[in-house]
């Protein structure tokens, strides 16, 4: 197969061990995205799921394992890994963190242009181009010139989204994007995460919003001890799980929606 079609995995790990002090947060993690897929991260809280997001990124250097996207990088783990491999990854993916972590001394503008102009290069009048296309379509355009403190959270989420998305990647990670938001403004980001699914997106989304999970995932994942106790479509997992250890989280979580 090509790895141009769409079908063709754009990201495969392979082996991911990160331990911090003596605990063992990721044991030999392997997953695989494809094009335009939603994956979808389930399980305890220190079950190691942001930690997999955050060694995507580069944010978080593994002990070991392999991190891969079509047309490169290849990136190995166990030695000393170059500031140029770290680079190569974060230009492939861009994260939306639990907190928002929007620069509190930048305007909503500056937030989004940051990234293009100072990592990517991207000339300044093309990233407020690209800036305003976005905030527009997200209904932030009145925000422009806000800065986070004046934000909603749910405005602060969507501003995240934005900033994102201006660094055209081509996968989106998602630790948690409505834990940290009041339940009435939970929705709102939802809805702007299933308009990017429709559109082909390539994400992976660490939550607890097991309802979401069943009608935008493609392939999801359970996590517990660092590593990954089963998998398989939102069926699959959701409604007729074969792990036992899958079966009580659920139990816990999913009954009141049924």
């Amino acid at each position: 197969m090509s790895p141009t079609e769409p079908s063709a995995p754009l990201l495969a790990a392979t082996g991911l061990q990160k331990s911090f002090g003596t605990n063992r947060v990721l044991d030999g993690v392997d997953l695989e995205v494809r094009r335009g897929d939603v994956l979808v991260l389930i399980g305890p809280s220190g079950s190691g799921k942001t930690t997999v997001l955050r060694c995507l990124n580069g944010l978080e250097t593994p002990d070991a394992g392999v991190v891969a996207f079509d047309q490169g990088p290849v990136v190995e783990f166990g030695g000393k890994v170059s500031k140029a491999d770290r680079t190569a990854l974060r230009d492939k993916s861009a994260m939306v963190f639990q907190h928002h972590n929007l620069f509190p001394h930048l305007t909503v503008l500056q937030n989004v242009i940051e990234g293009p102009t100072q990592a990517h290069g991207v000339a300044k009048a093309e990233a407020i181009a690209r800036a305003d296309t976005l905030l527009t379509r997200f209904g932030l355009a009145e925000k422009r010139d806000a800065y986070p403190s004046e934000l909603s959270g749910g405005q602060q989420q969507r501003v995240g989204i934005v900033r994102a998305l201006a660094l055209q990647p081509q996968l989106l990670l998602f630790d948690e994007p409505t834990s940290a938001l009041d339940p009435e403004l939970v929705g709102e980001v939802l809805t702007v995460l299933r308009e990017l699914a429709a559109e082909g997106w390539t994400m992976v989304i660490v939550t607890h919003e097991l309802g979401f999970a069943r009608e935008v995932a493609d392939e999801v994942l359970f996590f517990d001890g660092g590593v990954i106790v089963e998998r398989g479509t939102p069926s699959e997992i959701l409604r007729q799980p074969k792990m036992e250890r899958t079966k009580r989280f659920l139990d816990r979580l999913l009954r009141p929606m049924d």
